[in-house]
């Protein structure tokens, strides 16, 4: 099937979303200095720390997500109000500093993952599926590039083959024994892997939260930025998603890799 010009225009859209500067150059401007200076004001060892609690949050939100969530329930109310939110806790972790990251980011990484739930049932997805929530867990590994990414590869579609079989593996584990073992080894594997990189966004959100002079009104931008990043890589991925379905995704994949 040959993609009509609205459905090329929406892929066109998807990538400029997935594929746009990560979230390093947009908190750049918020913190008026090189971003690099800012990893200066972290704590030794903290990255240690953020990968810990970017895993618990990550686990968090999809225990919230997997009992919480369903197709039928009405939709929240738009991304704004998702927004407002995140920026009030990030408002509390600039106030209290760094030491606020273990309290804040469970809380802003649940509002964000209901806020790409949302996203996802606007693109036609079915959120009763296991599948579907995991699809929106894999947004939290988008747009944090790391050495690993196949310079062949566009990034979007490098994490999609790192991620594709582990998310089978965790998605039928689910539905076949839920959530109750902690140590259930193909979700820990997943889950490890998607803190790996959004750990690397995370901790350039914590370095620019810690610059001296951020503070509480400063947190609660970096935060909105934050969440924008990421309803960005929800609205994309969710995208690509609806048209691999239309078209198949060796199709949609060969058209994504070659527009520019």
């Amino acid at each position: 099937m040959v993609m009509n010009p609205e459905d090329f225009k929406r892929l066109q859209y998807a990538r400029d979303l997935l594929e746009n500067p990560g979230l390093a150059a947009k908190l750049t401007n918020v913190i008026g200095m090189p971003f690099e200076k800012a990893f200066d004001y972290l704590p030794a060892k903290w990255s240690d720390a953020i990968q810990t609690v970017t895993q618990k949050s990550l686990r968090h939100a999809l225990d919230v997500a997997i009992k919480t969530i369903n197709h039928s329930e009405r939709k929240s109310s738009n991304d704004i109000l998702h927004k407002i939110l995140v920026a009030a806790s990030g408002g509390v972790g600039g106030a209290f500093g760094l030491p606020a990251l273990a309290v804040e980011l469970p809380a802003t990484t649940v509002i964000m993952f209901r806020s790409i739930a949302d996203i996802a049932r606007s693109e036609g997805e079915n959120l009763n599926q296991i599948e579907t929530k995991l699809a929106c867990l894999t947004v939290f590994a988008l747009g944090g590039s790391t050495s690993k990414d196949d310079g062949t590869e566009s990034g979007y579609y490098a994490v999609k083959v790192l991620l594709a079989k582990q998310i089978s593996e965790a998605a039928k584990y689910i539905v076949e024994r839920g959530l109750a073992e902690e140590g259930a080894p193909a979700l820990v594997r997943l889950l490890a892997t998607i803190a790996s990189r959004f750990g690397v966004t995370v901790s350039q959100k914590a370095a620019a939260s810690a610059v001296p002079v951020i503070g509480a009104a400063g947190g609660a931008l970096i935060n909105s930025i934050f969440m924008d990043h990421f309803q960005n890589m929800a609205r994309g991925h969710f995208i690509m998603r609806n048209l691999e379905k239309k078209y198949g995704p060796e199709e949609v994949s060969r058209i994504y890799n070659h527009s520019s």
